[in-house]
């Protein structure tokens, strides 16, 4: 009679844990979807962590963004990335790896967590709060999301590197209608600048 108890449990946590990962895919589906949004949008950013300081603007369309801070402007196409970095007036082309998108953009994981990501999820006020694991090996480890549970879009975005923790507050996201050429340098608008090949 207490094995056949415990086998009952065990099933019931197993369910409870299966229901509980398929709602936090919904969500993270559900935000995916809104984030993606076709014709683009636009956000303001913060992040504190191990290798960046830094507040600024951010404009998405698919998988392409363009993001200036103080210090530097970044372009990506989906593909190729440009960095200018404003103090000595220099570009920097690169093909980012998945940490190096997400370390700037903050919306990256709207594709990231549909591969070698298990998840988990719990309500907090009016929030979602996701915590995805990696489970293999992958550059970003861990991550929490926090995402509002009318809005379906994150305020909250924390992740874990092998250098450490890096944390990025999302605020005003708003869809607007964007143009493709927003998302690539144009050398035109920096004749001086150096640029430097480091794909």
């Amino acid at each position: 009679m207490e094995i056949k108890k415990y086998i009952i449990g065990a099933m019931c946590l197993i369910g409870a844990l299966n229901i509980n990962a398929q709602t936090a895919k919904e969500v993270l589906d559900k935000t995916a979807s809104t984030v993606a949004a076709k014709s683009g949008a636009q956000a303001n950013f913060t992040i504190s962590g191990q290798s960046m300081n830094a507040t600024g603007t951010i404009a998405i369309k698919g998988k392409k963004f363009h993001a200036t801070t103080p210090q530097a402007t970044i372009w990506f196409d989906g593909k190729t990335q440009w960095t200018y970095m404003k103090n000595n007036d220099e570009v920097n082309i690169a093909n980012p790896t998945e940490s190096q998108l997400a370390a700037i953009n903050p919306y990256n994981f709207i594709y990231m967590y549909k591969n070698g990501y298990n998840y988990t999820m719990e309500k907090k006020g009016g929030n979602f709060i996701v915590h995805l694991t990696a489970s293999g090996k992958k550059p970003i480890q861990e991550m929490y999301l926090t995402i509002g549970q009318k809005s379906y879009t994150p305020s909250q975005v924390r992740y874990k590197t092998a250098k450490g923790w890096t944390t990025i507050d999302i605020r005003n996201f708003k869809a607007a209608k964007l143009a493709d050429n927003m998302f690539r340098f144009n050398s035109k608008d920096f004749p001086k600048a150096e640029v430097i090949d480091l794909r």
